[in-house]
């Protein structure tokens, strides 16, 4: 049985568009290459950091859901370890109440951005 996860992980904020577009695809082959399903992504841009990390007080956010092995979850935080790219990453491993939170709150989402194009 698969196990939910949700990743988020910051960038340096000297990416360009294409160079971020790269990271992000990187880990998503990882993930989908060693038979994870990804259920949603989001990418949050760049935001302020709440301290400086490596001398940056900005940083790309991006998250990633995902459906995974959890062996496949040590695998690819070394990735973001040995990625220079990477500053930050988190793992956490949803419940069954994470997961349907997780899905209202996607569900909301687009019902406003239905609202907002109409």
């Amino acid at each position: 049985m698969l196990n939910q996860y949700e990743t988020v992980f910051i960038t340096t904020p000297v990416l360009s568009e294409s160079q971020m577009k790269e990271t992000v695809d990187k880990f998503k082959t990882i993930l989908t290459s060693n038979g994870s399903e990804i259920v949603h992504e989001e990418n949050w841009g760049l935001r302020k950091l709440a301290y400086p990390i490596q001398k940056k007080s900005t940083g790309f956010y991006y998250l990633i859901e995902y459906k995974a092995d959890g062996g496949l979850i040590s695998k690819i935080e070394t990735e973001f370890k040995r990625d220079e790219r990477i500053i930050r990453f988190l793992t956490v491993s949803l419940d069954k109440y994470a997961v349907a939170w997780a899905e209202k709150k996607r569900n909301r989402k687009a019902e406003k951005q239905k609202v907002t194009e109409e």
